[in-house]
């Protein structure tokens, strides 16, 4: 039986021709889910030959990779694990839930509209498929906060994007960016302990599964921008510029959004960077933090075929920072 549609996001009538994967009939067992976990870690195309940006080769087993590496979990079967007091009111105090639930909101939308753009059949199943994904994100969270009753505000309505190519490439390095931090953080709270091992296990397919996300992300760009007249790569490269510009002015707080009566929100748009100590005992220094995320973001990696692209910027500005970091230690 098809599990329903949450909050009324129909990918298949937003992308037509795209088909949904089917939801299982049962929740499958131990075997099969250990078999999921491991294929959507480790990808390795069977084609010959470098995998030129831009080439028919290389969009084909960019598009092949994200299908095969799907995991089929579903949200409605996962069995949340009773907490303890002290880590459930740690989970509760984290200021992250708002955003994170009305972050894969907007990028479920975002992406399915430039899905909806592409003439690529190929490409726009791809993407379909992460808008799909992202949906299935924000049920896993949705249903989480229902399950450990952490008060939620109140979601407004999401926008259709005007410009689906800006709204995507926003979406796309937020997700870079975010996602390099959280794979450092995400293993630093499996080491110190202070949350069950089981709700560990519970997001782990999430986490690899945003891997998979900028990895389709960083080929799509690079397939995208090789297939541009020299005039309209300018314009596309001039939207890249602005939305990391946008997405700097963000990070570093100098874009703050205010509530109704005016003041600082308290959910934290830059937990990713600075949210160590909610979740460790362990004083950990930002050298230290930084180079587990790039561990961590190697890591993540590694079972993907090497003639795909990675995305590259947050990994080499953290290599650039820490040379200055441990002079400074020094």
């Amino acid at each position: 039986m098809d599990e329903p549609a949450v909050d009324g996001f129909d990918i298949e009538a937003m992308v037509p021709g795209f088909a949904a994967p089917a939801a299982e009939a049962a929740r499958p067992g131990r075997c099969a889910l250990d078999a999921a976990e491991h294929n959507s870690r480790h990808w390795l195309s069977q084609a010959a030959g470098p995998l030129e940006p831009g080439s028919r080769l290389h969009r084909r087993e960019v598009c092949r990779m994200f299908r095969d590496t799907f995991n089929p979990y579903r949200p409605s079967v996962i069995g949340w694990p009773a907490l303890a007091p002290e880590a459930l009111a740690r989970i509760v105090a984290l200021p992250i839930w708002d955003i994170a639930v009305q972050t894969e909101g907007k990028a479920r939308l975002r992406m399915a509209a430039y899905a909806r753009t592409l003439s690529d059949p190929d490409m726009r199943d791809a993407l379909a498929l992460n808008a799909w994904e992202e949906n299935r994100h924000k049920e896993v969270l949705s249903r989480m906060v229902a399950a450990y009753g952490i008060p939620l505000a109140r979601e407004a309505a999401y926008g259709y994007p005007r410009d689906a190519e800006w709204a995507y490439l926003v979406t796309g390095y937020s997700e870079c960016i975010d996602s390099f931090f959280a794979f450092g953080l995400f293993a630093l709270a499996h080491r110190s302990g202070l949350f069950p091992q089981e709700l560990i296990d519970t997001f782990e397919p999430v986490m690899q599964e945003e891997c998979r996300h900028i990895l389709l992300f960083a080929n799509w760009a690079a397939w995208h921008r090789a297939r541009l007249s020299w005039w309209r790569r300018i314009r596309f490269e001039a939207k890249v510029l602005a939305a990391w510009v946008f997405l700097g002015w963000e990070r570093i707080g100098l874009a703050r959004s205010l509530d109704s009566n005016g003041k600082p929100q308290q959910q934290d748009h830059n937990f990713t960077v600075n949210g160590a100590k909610a979740i460790s005992a362990d004083e950990i220094s930002l050298p230290e933090l930084m180079t587990l995320c790039l561990q961590e973001n190697e890591r993540r990696f590694s079972g993907y075929d090497r003639r795909l692209l990675r995305p590259t910027t947050m990994p080499r500005l953290v290599r650039f920072a820490l040379r200055f970091l441990r002079k400074r230690q020094h």
